[in-house]
């Protein structure tokens, strides 16, 4: 990976839908040229996939959590997740947990609701977010932002 598929990654991280002629001109490359780096890009697994970030406010979803899960029966647990609309992220963690689960629901008392819901999978701790100072940080920074990432081969 180079400069320019940098380049490249930094763009579409902020605008996934920019025209492969618009993201050319960005990175100094014909449309051709870009749109093959893209590909390839894609073909190596470095782009996964390409998502629309939506509001969560603006949709109903007014209440955050983070819950810290301690079970013994990981399976019946993972069963539950997997169906449960509130869950939007789990991941298994190590230490006194065995999961970290991100929440969206309604209000505070669907996330209480939900919270019943899993207490015949074992123990918990509900981290309510208060607000998100840093929501989202993209994984490739400007490059005059971070001039090391130019060294990166």
């Amino acid at each position: 990976m180079d400069h320019v598929d940098k380049q490249i990654l930094f763009h579409l991280q902020n605008q996934a839908r920019i025209s492969m002629t618009e993201l050319g001109k960005s990175v100094g490359l014909s449309q051709p040229a870009v749109t093959e780096r893209v590909r390839r890009l894609e073909e190596k697994g470095i782009i996964e996939e390409y998502r629309t970030i939506i509001s969560p406010e603006e949709i109903g979803k007014q209440s955050v959590a983070y819950m810290l899960f301690q079970t013994r029966d990981c399976h019946a647990f993972l069963d539950f997740v997997h169906s449960s609309p509130d869950v939007m992220e789990c991941h298994r963690i190590s230490g006194q947990h065995n999961y970290l689960l991100k929440v969206m629901t309604d209000s505070t008392r669907s996330l209480e609701e939900f919270g019943n819901q899993c207490d015949k999978y074992g123990t918990y701790t509900i981290l309510i977010v208060m607000s998100s100072p840093i929501d989202h940080r993209h994984l490739i920074p400007a490059l005059a932002e971070a001039p090391y990432l130019t060294d990166l081969g």
